[in-house]
């Protein structure tokens, strides 16, 4: 057994009284990371002239100072629970180390700009609770949180209920959030897993990602794409032009963006059900699973096929996949962004040296295969775990990080003997 950190996530069916409590506490986490951030601006400005001066930078200290001021800046604090303001003191705490290392360089993706302040309305309304009353009830159906109470929840909690009652999970933290106007709570859970090395299958699957269908198998199955964010686009486009003629603060107003965002929230939800269903079919089906690397952050800035490539979830897909593939006993090859699948016949092997997007079918000029490109593709990543294998046991390539022909992209950072690296070279799991 293994302990991981896992989050389960329940909607809520809170009473009007509760929806204001609920609405009270990231009201207030809110407004304790404003009143953290207006005080390390004025610090740091005064710091500026006075080299004595200290500023607040890490979570101890930001509470230290709230715990000094709170009888002034904020005194209907008691109304709320403690763990509201230190929320938001804590999202305040990371959102300057992150800026702070990616200053320095100590963070990777794009450089971070300075903290903002959060404006209600357009802000995430969220809320974390570490100590207190935490509990998920025996009945299913309801759960209890500090200050607020005992909410019920809109679906069943069996699945982390059971898991409670066997011993084998421990809720360390609970966060509500507010989406539309649908309240969530999610748990962060430590929970004892077992991980199987291997559930004796030795299917391989290959994995095309792509726009036109979620995916395409190397088994010859098509997932369609739901196109969620497509299909919605007519209401969304609807609703925002009514949105900016409604009149600034008025009832109509909020109202209108109380349905845009149900929208938003049903596209979220709709990517997200596809992407899941697909994730756990391929993690309990099959032995191996082979996907792509692909550099979502270059293909994007075609303002052609952004949309389409964001709307799909193709990063999302990899990271379910990673994790599932792990607690079902699988194993995932991840190829090298620079593999030619699609270029590349899936019979004979042969290489071609140019293939454009246009070009919806593969036809071999060696062989004379007539495949559809996806599928091709699929299948020459499925061929790819007998090249990994190959590679990485017999040949000292695996090494060096260069595994030839088939480059999965796992590249070790230090150069280990071969044994070690067999295990390593572009698989995720156990």
């Amino acid at each position: 057994m293994t302990a991981v950190i896992q989050a389960y996530r329940f909607a809520l069916d809170p009473t009007p009284r509760q929806r204001r409590a609920l609405a009270s506490h990231t009201g207030a986490a809110r407004y304790a990371y404003n009143w953290g951030l207006e005080l390390v601006k004025t610090r740091v400005d005064q710091r500026r002239t006075d080299p004595t001066v200290i500023v607040p930078w890490g979570l101890p200290a930001l509470r230290r100072e709230w715990n000094r001021s709170k009888q002034h800046v904020a005194p209907w604090w008691a109304e709320n629970s403690k763990e509201a303001y230190a929320s938001g003191l804590d999202g305040l705490a990371r959102a300057l180390k992150n800026w702070a290392d990616s200053r320095n360089g100590r963070r990777k993706g794009r450089p971070m700009g300075f903290p903002g302040f959060k404006k209600k309305g357009r802000a995430r309304d969220a809320c974390r609770f570490t100590t207190g009353q935490i509990k998920v009830l025996g009945d299913r159906k309801h759960i209890q949180l500090p200050r607020i109470g005992v909410l019920k929840t809109h679906e069943s909690t069996r699945k982390l209920a059971r898991r409670l009652e066997q011993g084998t999970a421990r809720i360390m933290s609970a966060t509500i959030t507010r989406t539309a106007d649908r309240w969530h709570v999610s748990f962060t859970v430590e929970v004892q897993r077992h991980f199987p090395t291997n559930n004796g299958s030795t299917t391989v699957v290959g994995v095309d990602v792509g726009i036109r269908h979620l995916a395409v198998l190397s088994t010859g199955a098509v997932i369609a794409n739901p196109n969620a964010y497509q299909h919605s686009l007519r209401k969304l486009r609807r609703l925002n032009r009514e949105l900016h003629r409604r009149t600034q603060g008025s009832k109509r107003r909020r109202q209108t963006r109380r349905r845009l965002a149900r929208v938003h929230m049903r596209v979220a939800n709709v990517r997200c059900d596809a992407l899941h269903k697909l994730t756990t079919d391929l993690a309990t089906n099959h032995g191996t699973v082979v996907v792509e690397h692909l550099n979502l952050a270059g293909m994007t800035r075609n303002r052609r096929l952004a949309r389409a490539l964001t709307d799909a979830g193709m990063s999302e897909l990899r990271r379910q996949l990673v994790y599932k593939t792990t607690w079902y006993g699988r194993k995932l090859v991840v190829a090298d962004p620079f593999y030619p699948s699609s270029k590349t016949c899936s019979a004979c092997g042969w290489v071609r040296a140019k293939l454009s997007l246009a070009e919806r079918t593969f036809h071999c000029e060696v062989c004379g295969l007539v495949l559809d490109r996806d599928l091709n593709a699929a299948r020459n990543l499925a061929k790819l775990v007998h090249h990994v294998a190959w590679s990485g046991r017999e040949t000292p390539n695996a090494c060096r990080g260069d595994v030839r022909p088939g480059l999965t992209g796992q590249t070790p950072k230090k150069q280990e003997p071969c044994a070690a690296a067999a295990g390593k070279m572009g698989t995720a799991g156990p």
